[in-house]
Protein backbone atom coordinates (compact mmCIF):
# COMPACT_ATOMS: atom_id res chain seq x y z
CA UNK A 1 0.00 0.00 0.00
CA UNK A 2 1.06 3.60 -0.64
CA UNK A 3 -0.18 6.48 1.54
CA UNK A 4 -0.38 10.03 0.22
CA UNK A 5 -0.76 12.90 2.70
CA UNK A 6 -2.29 16.19 1.61
CA UNK A 7 -2.17 19.20 3.97
CA UNK A 8 -5.14 21.54 3.86
CA UNK A 9 -3.56 24.59 5.48
CA UNK A 10 -0.18 26.30 5.52
CA UNK A 11 0.56 25.34 9.11
CA UNK A 12 0.35 21.58 8.46
CA UNK A 13 2.16 22.03 5.15
CA UNK A 14 5.12 23.57 7.02
CA UNK A 15 5.19 20.74 9.59
CA UNK A 16 5.17 18.07 6.88
CA UNK A 17 7.98 19.83 5.01
CA UNK A 18 10.07 20.01 8.17
CA UNK A 19 9.38 16.37 9.01
CA UNK A 20 10.62 15.35 5.55
CA UNK A 21 13.73 17.53 5.88
CA UNK A 22 14.62 16.18 9.34
CA UNK A 23 14.25 12.61 8.06
CA UNK A 24 16.43 13.40 5.05
CA UNK A 25 19.03 14.95 7.34
CA UNK A 26 19.06 11.87 9.57
CA UNK A 27 19.60 9.66 6.52
CA UNK A 28 22.55 11.61 5.12
CA UNK A 29 24.24 12.30 8.46
CA UNK A 30 24.32 8.56 9.19
CA UNK A 31 26.25 7.87 5.97
CA UNK A 32 29.99 8.35 5.47
CA UNK A 33 30.78 9.74 2.01
CA UNK A 34 31.62 13.45 1.53
CA UNK A 35 28.71 13.82 -0.92
CA UNK A 36 26.34 12.46 1.75
CA UNK A 37 27.50 15.00 4.31
CA UNK A 38 27.32 17.76 1.70
CA UNK A 39 23.65 16.85 1.21
CA UNK A 40 23.18 16.76 5.00
CA UNK A 41 24.49 20.31 5.23
CA UNK A 42 22.28 21.52 2.37
CA UNK A 43 19.31 19.94 4.15
CA UNK A 44 20.26 21.76 7.36
CA UNK A 45 20.15 25.04 5.43
CA UNK A 46 16.68 24.13 4.15
CA UNK A 47 15.49 23.33 7.69
CA UNK A 48 16.83 26.69 8.83
CA UNK A 49 14.83 28.50 6.15
CA UNK A 50 11.56 26.61 6.62
CA UNK A 51 11.74 26.73 10.43
CA UNK A 52 12.62 30.42 10.42
CA UNK A 53 8.96 31.46 10.59
CA UNK A 54 8.58 33.72 13.61
CA UNK A 55 5.43 31.98 14.83
CA UNK A 56 6.47 28.32 14.43
CA UNK A 57 7.78 27.94 17.97
CA UNK A 58 4.71 29.55 19.57
CA UNK A 59 2.38 27.50 17.33
CA UNK A 60 4.03 24.27 18.44
CA UNK A 61 4.02 25.25 22.12
CA UNK A 62 0.33 26.16 21.97
CA UNK A 63 -0.60 22.93 20.23
CA UNK A 64 1.41 20.81 22.68
CA UNK A 65 -0.31 22.54 25.60
CA UNK A 66 -3.72 22.01 23.99
CA UNK A 67 -3.03 18.32 23.46
CA UNK A 68 -1.77 18.02 27.03
CA UNK A 69 -5.03 19.46 28.41
CA UNK A 70 -7.08 17.12 26.20
CA UNK A 71 -5.12 14.09 27.43
CA UNK A 72 -5.30 15.17 31.07
CA UNK A 73 -9.10 15.06 30.79
CA UNK A 74 -8.81 11.32 30.04
CA UNK A 75 -7.19 10.52 33.39
CA UNK A 76 -9.08 8.02 35.55
CA UNK A 77 -11.10 6.96 32.51
CA UNK A 78 -11.46 3.14 32.73
CA UNK A 79 -11.30 2.86 28.92
CA UNK A 80 -7.87 4.53 28.76
CA UNK A 81 -4.58 2.76 29.52
CA UNK A 82 -3.04 4.89 32.28
CA UNK A 83 0.52 3.81 31.51
CA UNK A 84 0.25 4.71 27.82
CA UNK A 85 -1.39 8.02 28.72
CA UNK A 86 1.38 8.86 31.17
CA UNK A 87 4.01 8.04 28.52
CA UNK A 88 2.45 10.41 25.97
CA UNK A 89 2.07 13.17 28.56
CA UNK A 90 5.72 12.75 29.52
CA UNK A 91 6.76 13.06 25.86
CA UNK A 92 4.70 16.23 25.49
CA UNK A 93 6.12 17.74 28.68
CA UNK A 94 9.72 17.01 27.64
CA UNK A 95 9.17 18.39 24.12
CA UNK A 96 7.52 21.53 25.50
CA UNK A 97 10.33 22.18 27.98
CA UNK A 98 13.03 21.70 25.32
CA UNK A 99 11.20 23.94 22.86
CA UNK A 100 10.58 26.62 25.47
CA UNK A 101 14.30 26.62 26.35
CA UNK A 102 15.22 27.58 22.80
CA UNK A 103 16.17 31.25 22.70
CA UNK A 104 15.99 33.67 19.80
CA UNK A 105 14.97 32.93 16.25
CA UNK A 106 15.13 29.27 15.23
CA UNK A 107 18.51 28.66 13.61
CA UNK A 108 19.93 32.04 14.61
CA UNK A 109 23.14 30.43 15.84
CA UNK A 110 23.68 29.10 12.30
CA UNK A 111 23.15 32.54 10.81
CA UNK A 112 25.85 33.87 13.13
CA UNK A 113 28.38 31.31 11.85
CA UNK A 114 30.15 33.20 9.04
CA UNK A 115 31.79 30.04 7.67
CA UNK A 116 28.48 28.20 7.32
CA UNK A 117 26.79 31.26 5.83
CA UNK A 118 29.56 31.60 3.23
CA UNK A 119 28.86 27.99 2.20
CA UNK A 120 25.10 28.62 2.16
CA UNK A 121 25.59 31.63 -0.09
CA UNK A 122 27.74 29.68 -2.56
CA UNK A 123 25.44 26.63 -2.62
CA UNK A 124 22.65 28.92 -3.80
CA UNK A 125 24.61 29.24 -7.06
CA UNK A 126 24.49 26.22 -9.42
CA UNK A 127 27.84 24.48 -9.06
CA UNK A 128 28.97 27.20 -6.66
CA UNK A 129 30.43 24.90 -3.99
CA UNK A 130 33.36 23.59 -6.04
CA UNK A 131 36.69 23.20 -4.24
CA UNK A 132 38.19 26.27 -5.96
CA UNK A 133 35.24 28.37 -4.68
CA UNK A 134 35.36 27.07 -1.11
CA UNK A 135 38.76 25.52 -0.31
CA UNK A 136 38.06 25.46 3.43
CA UNK A 137 34.82 23.56 2.79
CA UNK A 138 36.70 21.15 0.52
CA UNK A 139 39.14 20.58 3.39
CA UNK A 140 36.22 19.89 5.77
CA UNK A 141 34.73 17.37 3.34
CA UNK A 142 38.06 15.49 3.28
CA UNK A 143 38.11 15.06 7.04
CA UNK A 144 37.27 11.71 8.66
CA UNK A 145 33.55 10.83 8.44
CA UNK A 146 33.33 10.71 12.24
CA UNK A 147 34.64 14.28 12.53
CA UNK A 148 32.20 15.57 9.91
CA UNK A 149 29.33 13.72 11.57
CA UNK A 150 30.24 15.22 14.94
CA UNK A 151 30.12 18.71 13.43
CA UNK A 152 26.78 18.04 11.72
CA UNK A 153 25.24 16.69 14.93
CA UNK A 154 26.53 19.72 16.83
CA UNK A 155 24.92 22.07 14.29
CA UNK A 156 21.67 20.08 14.36
CA UNK A 157 21.43 19.70 18.13
CA UNK A 158 19.93 23.14 18.98
CA UNK A 159 17.00 22.69 16.56
CA UNK A 160 16.17 19.08 17.45
CA UNK A 161 13.47 20.23 19.93
CA UNK A 162 11.53 21.47 16.90
CA UNK A 163 11.66 17.98 15.40
CA UNK A 164 10.54 16.37 18.67
CA UNK A 165 7.61 18.77 19.01
CA UNK A 166 6.36 18.54 15.43
CA UNK A 167 6.67 14.72 15.54
CA UNK A 168 4.22 14.62 18.45
CA UNK A 169 1.80 17.02 16.77
CA UNK A 170 1.84 15.08 13.48
CA UNK A 171 1.46 11.75 15.31
CA UNK A 172 -1.65 13.05 17.06
CA UNK A 173 -2.96 14.44 13.77
CA UNK A 174 -2.45 11.16 11.90
CA UNK A 175 -4.17 9.16 14.63
CA UNK A 176 -7.14 11.52 14.85
CA UNK A 177 -9.19 10.36 11.90
CA UNK A 178 -11.33 7.37 11.01
CA UNK A 179 -10.56 5.37 7.87
CA UNK A 180 -13.29 5.22 5.24
CA UNK A 181 -13.14 2.87 2.24
CA UNK A 182 -14.28 4.53 -1.01
CA UNK A 183 -14.31 4.02 -4.77
CA UNK A 184 -13.39 6.56 -7.43
CA UNK A 185 -15.50 5.58 -10.43
CA UNK A 186 -13.54 5.89 -13.67
CA UNK A 187 -10.76 7.55 -11.73
CA UNK A 188 -12.84 10.45 -10.41
CA UNK A 189 -14.15 11.16 -6.90
CA UNK A 190 -15.99 14.15 -5.45
CA UNK A 191 -17.40 14.77 -2.00
CA UNK A 192 -18.71 17.71 -0.02
CA UNK A 193 -16.61 18.24 3.11
CA UNK A 194 -17.74 17.55 6.65
CA UNK A 195 -19.02 20.33 8.92
CA UNK A 196 -15.60 20.59 10.57
CA UNK A 197 -12.95 21.21 7.91
CA UNK A 198 -10.07 18.75 7.94
CA UNK A 199 -6.46 19.85 8.36
CA UNK A 200 -4.96 16.95 6.43
CA UNK A 201 -6.10 14.08 4.20
CA UNK A 202 -4.44 10.66 4.17
CA UNK A 203 -5.20 8.60 1.08
CA UNK A 204 -4.07 4.98 0.77
CA UNK A 205 -4.29 2.72 -2.27
CA UNK A 206 -2.73 -0.51 -3.46
CA UNK A 207 0.81 -0.20 -4.73
CA UNK A 208 0.03 -2.19 -7.91
CA UNK A 209 -2.59 0.30 -9.15
CA UNK A 210 -0.72 2.35 -11.80
CA UNK A 211 -1.99 5.80 -10.87
CA UNK A 212 -1.43 8.65 -8.43
CA UNK A 213 -4.03 10.91 -6.79
CA UNK A 214 -4.34 14.58 -7.67
CA UNK A 215 -6.19 16.21 -4.78
CA UNK A 216 -7.86 19.59 -4.63
CA UNK A 217 -9.97 20.68 -1.70
CA UNK A 218 -11.71 23.78 -0.39
CA UNK A 219 -14.60 24.50 1.96
CA UNK A 220 -17.10 23.56 -0.76
CA UNK A 221 -15.81 20.29 -2.20
CA UNK A 222 -13.13 17.63 -2.22
CA UNK A 223 -12.04 16.51 -5.68
CA UNK A 224 -9.69 13.60 -6.39
CA UNK A 225 -8.53 12.56 -9.84
CA UNK A 226 -6.41 9.45 -10.25
CA UNK A 227 -3.86 10.07 -12.98
CA UNK A 228 -1.54 7.79 -14.93
CA UNK A 229 2.01 9.08 -14.43
CA UNK A 230 3.43 9.49 -17.92
CA UNK A 231 6.89 10.93 -17.29
CA UNK A 232 7.43 13.76 -19.78
CA UNK A 233 3.94 13.33 -21.21
CA UNK A 234 0.90 15.13 -19.86
CA UNK A 235 -0.78 12.92 -17.25
CA UNK A 236 -4.08 11.28 -18.18
CA UNK A 237 -6.98 10.20 -15.96
CA UNK A 238 -6.89 6.52 -15.04
CA UNK A 239 -10.30 5.57 -16.45
CA UNK A 240 -10.96 2.57 -14.22
CA UNK A 241 -12.59 2.29 -10.84
CA UNK A 242 -10.08 2.83 -8.03
CA UNK A 243 -10.63 1.50 -4.52
CA UNK A 244 -8.91 3.60 -1.86
CA UNK A 245 -9.01 4.46 1.83
CA UNK A 246 -9.39 8.03 3.01
CA UNK A 247 -8.83 9.60 6.43
CA UNK A 248 -9.84 13.17 7.36
CA UNK A 249 -7.39 14.28 10.08
CA UNK A 250 -8.00 17.06 12.60
CA UNK A 251 -6.18 18.23 15.70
Amino acid sequence: MITYEYPLNERIRTLLRLEDLFERSRHFVARTEPHDHHMALLTLFEIMEVAGRADLKSDLLQELERQKQVLLSFRNNPDIAEEALAHVLRDIEQASQALFSMTGRIGQYLRENDWLMSIKQRTGIPGGACEFDLPSYHYWLQRAPEARRADLNEWMKPIRPVHAALSIVLRVLRESGRTVSLIAYQGMFQQTPADKPAQMLRLTLARDIPCVPEISANKYALNIRFLIPEGVQKSRVYERDVAFDLVFCNL
